[in-house]
């Protein structure tokens, strides 16, 4: 981690302290008592360079912050699968949580992943209603990945199929039948890498 300026200092502060809820530039240059908008963006640039914050570049009040006292450990910005964000994603919306996860659980890099709360039983017995799924960001997926997505304005995870120029979406449980992807309206948000429990 590289040296902060006072400055940033007190933005990280800032975003430590209000981890639940995701603070607009506005709100944060009020509480920093700073000129314009602009320094604070600029600020932001410069933590994100250092390594102390990973932005979402489609919303700008969403952000991953990685603490400083462990460089290991990073918030993962947790999704429910209940609503879509204006532009029919899922990351798009604000996170319902930001959840602390160390990057030596796993042997990938965390900082392109997101938290997801499961809903319902049509992935069990893989997945539970209420499990935490941890996926890593991607518009694309390999045939029989497991996958985050929106189909039709729907939130779901589900199996990729890709079979005669059409995309299947299946569940695990037996009892559901495949949901023909809308290739207008489909969208892959990340591909499952883990699935944590529900004990968060």
């Amino acid at each position: 981690m590289k040296k902060l300026h006072p400055t940033q200092i007190k933005l990280l502060e800032i975003l430590k302290s209000n981890l639940n809820y995701s603070l607009t530039i506005r709100e944060i240059q009020d509480l920093l008592n700073l000129s314009s908008t602009s320094v604070v963006h600029h600020h932001l640039c410069q933590l994100e360079k250092k390594g102390y914050l990973k932005k979402n570049n489609n919303n700008s009040v969403d952000y991953q912050v990685i603490s400083p006292e462990n460089e290991d450990l990073i918030y993962l910005n947790l999704y429910g699968l209940a609503e879509c964000g204006p532009n029919g994603r899922i990351i798009d919306n604000e996170p319902l949580d930001k959840i602390p996860i160390s990057n030596k659980m796993f042997g990938f890099d965390l900082s392109d992943c997101f938290l997801v709360k499961a809903n319902g039983d049509s992935m069990q017995p893989k997945i539970y209603s209420g499990d935490i799924i941890l996926a890593k960001k991607t518009n694309d997926a390999d045939n029989g990945s497991i996958i985050v997505c929106v189909n039709n304005e729907k939130a779901l995870i589900k199996k990729l199929e890709k079979k005669d120029g059409r995309i299947f979406l299946n569940s695990l449980n037996e009892k559901y039948e495949s949901i023909i992807a809308n290739k207008d309206n489909f969208i892959i948000e990340g591909v499952v890498k883990s699935v944590l429990s529900n004990s968060f």
